[in-house]
């Protein structure tokens, strides 16, 4: 089976933020086939009561794989808990966060995995990279490519 394209957007706000996220692309390289990385940006944190957390780098990559979307999710956690990362709760200040943005045309809805991620069409700070390595990618719940869903969020001027 062909591999399809995989999306996972990249977040750290605590401890050596670029070289989390630059370890964790190589990670990720080894689980994704032809695997690129997006610029990192630094982001401030969105969510109530988020606004005195440390800002943000964000990135975004995508690669290729056969491998389910379960799967893929599992390694990303993986390699999230190898840095260090906890969940005390909702939005903590995190060493690394992988989120699994899109895996192909597969749309799953589970207790513990929703692909494609449900609020990354809102989201400037997983956009904004992912654009900037794939504007051509589709979502395939709204059929729009990331490079429209990026314009459509700026028209709204959300916070990044």
């Amino acid at each position: 089976m062909p591999g399809r394209v995989v999306a996972v957007a990249f977040g750290s706000n605590i401890g050596d933020r670029r070289g989390q996220i630059l370890t964790a692309a190589r990670d990720v390289a080894a689980v994704l086939d032809d695997f690129i990385l997006s610029p990192i940006i630094e982001t401030a944190p969105v969510g109530d009561g988020l606004e005195d957390d440390p800002p943000y780098l964000n990135a975004a990559g995508i690669g290729t794989s056969s491998m389910p979307g379960s799967e893929v999710f599992a390694a990303l956690r993986a390699i999230e808990s190898a840095a260090g990362r906890t969940r005390p709760y909702p939005g903590a200040p995190r060493t690394l966060d992988l989120d699994l943005i899109l895996a192909g045309e597969d749309q799953i809805e589970e207790t513990d995995l929703q692909i494609p991620h449900p609020r990354f069409r809102d989201r400037l700070f997983v956009l904004e990279p992912l654009a900037a390595i794939a504007p051509g990618l589709i979502d395939p719940v709204s059929g729009r490519t990331v490079a429209e869903l990026l314009a459509s969020v700026r028209e709204k001027k959300p916070e990044r």
